[in-house]
């Protein structure tokens, strides 16, 4: 600050004396350069111009030139070149360097066009900018015309063709590039051999990259960043953690970038604690970093994790960008946490990132999987640009919100607007048709994958299909299409047709599809538990034994089911039968008088969904404290008035008995209720639900 008052000061006294020599006025430029003060080297400038001070060579006005460039002020450094009597090839390179730098790509092209004469800086600045900013085939013509010019390549050319040749993954031609480097005996060069490392690595040849790297001699933290990624993004994570490790002995100290790939690898390797650990032992975290860990513990099942890491990350005066925000609000999506969720659109509005492609997609999806699809409507209308995703999840959140023929609209809507779809529009389109019972417009639609859009169906349209198929009561044609489809038979599809055979009690079909899964998932709980619950619907309670015995014997542990309800930004957990709740008896107070009332209505417990073989009266007490059941008393106890509906999510498919409950208690009460449980979303208004009974 000292240096800059004193600049100041002297440019005060040069402008109170007139004219300055050419020795002062160069002395000058070099302090404004030293002290990067572009302020004062403008009014330096001015100062020339004023007395009409015009230098006898290029020194003063590159030095300026460059001054303003690496500032950023391109419009001074465009007005000084173009105001230059002289220029020379170092003015040209000035202007170059700057474009190339912040990424003008078209007035770098036009600068380096007009040149007339070019030096190896020249081509090198051209390389290096068209490389950076993705032009990557430019960088071989510039290469072509370099050489044809005479210029012999230096380090700084190889490691822009290198990089050109990772961008496009193009090993052929990276090869090539190598021959030469070899050729050119530049393979001991650090920065080169940097390349040759990234390009092998991302081109798949990740031995050869390692190869490469334990033969350099000096390797620098890029030497070892370059490694770490090729092992992530060549799915080997634990090799990438492993080298992290060997590269702390060695005394190295990690960047952020290295921090954010290490984090990513344990995250991919399933190891979430190690994860946090290592993200908590960095003192410096920026927004990469956070965001990476944020990001991985949302794709691995640690949603609320996520959002407490996004608090601190706030706390921490750490800008979010849109990644961020769009990883965050697919962790309120999958907790269908509305409340956290419209706090973070908030958020993303004063950010002004919530017309980002990216966030707006994941903003539709939360919306639909909290039930609010007129608000993820008004999200997808006012999106400025739509990508393939985003029409995704709208046709999708339709489709598991009951909207089903809105949903075949918008993908016809879709096709109108030249928009082509992807896999995924298909499943959504297919299982809106599922719900919607349309057999024959779903049979259409699947014919139209291959023959008007050109794609081979994949495993999870032909389950699709079959779910169609099955519904419609067609078990027969079901099984004989996973008989002659083009894919064997996976679990999912095993699993769609045993779900579809329950809904219908077709037990015969429903066990040739439990002994296809207790062969390709026997520690998977779910064949066995819908295979005993249909036994005991229909009172084969030998069976029913019979699969409990099955079960310990293979040691199958069964998965609990759950319940939760957010009440004021907090999460309510419950399961059946539940009294570790601080409110427990009022809760059981609440749902016996709903119990009493429902039945005064014409409520009648469906106790064959009881599996065990008691008593009638029993089974009415034993199904009457189910965990969704429990979660509506508390949420009615809460909220006991209000227009807006209560939220409540289970973890397994809902059971028809509490399917029935429910639709009275929306009916007595006049309240909306929405259950979402691991099939699709229930609506409930005044006894009926969106799903017409059929999930």
């Amino acid at each position: 600050m000292r240096a800059k008052n004193k600049l100041r000061d002297a440019i005060d006294l040069l402008y109170s004396r007139g004219c300055a020599s050419s020795e002062a006025y160069t002395r000058l430029v070099l302090d404004c350069v030293r002290a990067k003060d572009v302020a004062q080297a403008k009014r330096l400038q001015s100062h020339m111009d004023l007395y009409l001070f015009h230098p006898t060579d290029t020194f003063l006005h590159n030095r300026l030139l460059r001054l303003y460039a690496n500032s950023g002020k391109l419009e001074d450094a465009q007005h000084l070149f173009d105001e230059m009597l002289k220029r020379d090839v170092f003015s040209w390179n000035a202007m170059l360097s700057a474009y190339a730098k912040y990424g003008l790509v078209e007035d770098m092209r036009k600068v380096f066009d007009q040149m007339p004469c070019r030096d190896l800086v020249s081509y090198n600045t051209m390389i290096a900018g068209s490389a950076a900013n993705g032009c990557s085939r430019d960088v071989f013509r510039v290469f072509v015309r370099m050489r044809k010019e005479g210029f012999e390549p230096s380090e700084y050319s190889f490691v822009g063709l290198l990089q050109a040749s990772s961008q496009l993954l193009d090993f052929r031609l990276g090869k090539q590039v190598h021959g030469r480097v070899l050729a050119g005996n530049w393979v001991g060069n650090i920065f080169v051999s940097n390349g040759l490392i990234n390009l092998y690595a991302k081109c798949g040849d990740i031995d050869r990259a390692r190869w490469l790297f334990d033969r350099l001699a000096n390797k620098n933290l890029v030497s070892w960043n370059s490694i770490i990624a090729g092992y992530l993004i060549n799915g080997q994570p634990k090799k990438c953690i492993d080298l992290f490790s060997i590269m702390q002995l060695s005394g190295l100290k990690p960047d952020q970038v290295t921090v954010s790939n290490v984090l990513r690898a344990y995250f991919q390797s399933g190891c979430v604690e190690e994860a946090i650990k290592a993200f908590n032992s960095v003192r410096e975290k920026d927004r990469i970093c956070w965001t990476t860990v944020i990001a991985g513990c949302a794709q691995n099942g640690r949603e609320e994790d996520a959002l407490m890491l996004f608090r601190e990350m706030l706390a921490e005066d750490v800008t979010p960008d849109s990644f961020t925000i769009s990883s965050v609000v697919s962790s309120c999506a999958k907790l269908a946490s509305l409340c956290c969720g419209q706090a973070i659109h908030g958020k993303a509005i004063l950010m002004g990132v919530h017309s980002d492609v990216l966030v707006s997609s994941a903003l539709v999806d939360m919306y639909c999987k909290c039930g609010e699809t007129s608000d993820a409507w008004r999200v997808f209308g006012m999106m400025p640009i739509r990508n393939v995703v985003s029409w995704n999840v709208m046709i999708a959140g339709c489709a598991q919100n009951g909207e089903d023929l809105r949903a075949l609209a918008l993908y016809e809507k879709m096709l109108q607007e030249n928009k082509k779809p992807d896999d995924v529009t298909f499943v959504g389109v297919l299982s809106a048709c599922i719900h919607a019972n349309l057999m024959e417009k779903g049979q259409e639609y699947f014919d139209s994958i291959s023959k008007e859009h050109k794609m081979n169906p994949t495993l999870d349209h032909y389950a699709c299909l079959i779910c169609l198929l099955a519904r419609s009561g067609c078990a027969d044609e079901a099984i004989e299409l996973v008989k002659t489809m083009p894919y064997e038979a996976n679990s999912l599809i095993w699993s769609t047709l045993l779900s579809f055979c329950a809904m219908k009690n077709d037990i015969e079909h429903a066990e040739m599809a439990a002994e296809h899964l207790f062969k390709m998932e026997p520690l998977n709980a779910g064949a066995y538990i819908i295979l005993s619950n249909m036994y005991a619907s229909c009172g084969r309670w030998k069976d029913v034994a019979s699969m409990r015995s099955l079960m310990k014997n293979k040691n199958v542990k069964k998965f609990a089911a759950y319940s939760w309800i957010e009440i004021d930004n907090k999460i309510h957990k419950f399961v059946s039968e539940d009294r570790t709740h601080p409110e427990t008896e009022s809760i059981y107070k609440e749902l016996n008088m709903l119990v009493k009332k429902v039945k005064e209505a014409g409520f009648a417990p469906k106790t064959n969904f009881v599996l065990h073989d008691i008593g009638e009266k029993e089974k009415s007490e034993t199904i009457s404290y189910h965990s969704e059941k429990l979660a509506l008393a508390f949420g009615l106890i809460k909220k006991p008035h209000g227009r807006t509906p209560i939220r409540i999510m289970k973890n397994i498919r809902a059971c028809g008995d509490c399917h029935q409950f429910v639709k009275f208690v929306s009916k007595i009460t006049g309240r909306s209720i929405i259950l979402r449980d691991t099939n699709r979303f229930h609506h409930f208004k005044e006894g009926k639900c969106s799903c017409k009974d059929y999930w």
